[in-house]
């Protein structure tokens, strides 16, 4: 399975998928963002790497997918709670079942650490992601509320 642990080299494959996903300009301060993430505990950031027998286009392996797992520990509940923040697969690599393998790693992951939730924040407009979500469990929850600092 070609998903593992991002690392900083991973930065500019990772700026690309972001850009897919509709935030683009990361590269300006990704490099930043990522040490910090990949030094805290509570964070993991997974990519799934184009087998290198693969390869289509001269150089390295390519990243087909990123999801950022965030582990959130809860006062008034028994389990813990971990939120997907970011989750993109390849634009050129949809139906390939990479979404449903990096999902099903971030479910195992949380179940280990201890979380008997994982929660994704998906906006509206994203209906083909809230499908894929449906698929695998998933239920929408009450509002979430955002203030802008």
């Amino acid at each position: 399975m070609p998903i593992r642990l991002a690392t900083l080299n991973d930065a500019i494959g990772i700026s690309r998928l972001l850009t897919q996903l509709e935030y683009p300009g990361t590269e300006e301060f990704l490099e930043i963002r990522l040490a910090a993430m990949l030094q805290d505990p509570a964070e993991t950031l997974l990519v799934w790497e184009e087998p290198a027998d693969q390869v289509q286009t001269p150089g390295p392996p390519r990243l087909l997918a990123l999801l950022s797992l965030h582990f959130i520990p809860q006062i008034a509940l028994k389990g813990d709670f971990a939120r997907i923040s970011y989750f993109v697969v390849d634009d050129l690599a949809h139906g390939q079942g990479i979404g449903k393998e990096m999902e099903a790693e971030a479910t195992r992951l949380a179940r280990k650490q201890g979380c008997d939730r994982l929660e994704v924040h998906c906006a509206s407009r994203r209906t083909e992601a809230h499908l894929f979500y449906a698929k695998r469990g998933y239920m929408e929850s009450p509002k979430y509320l955002i203030k802008k600092l």
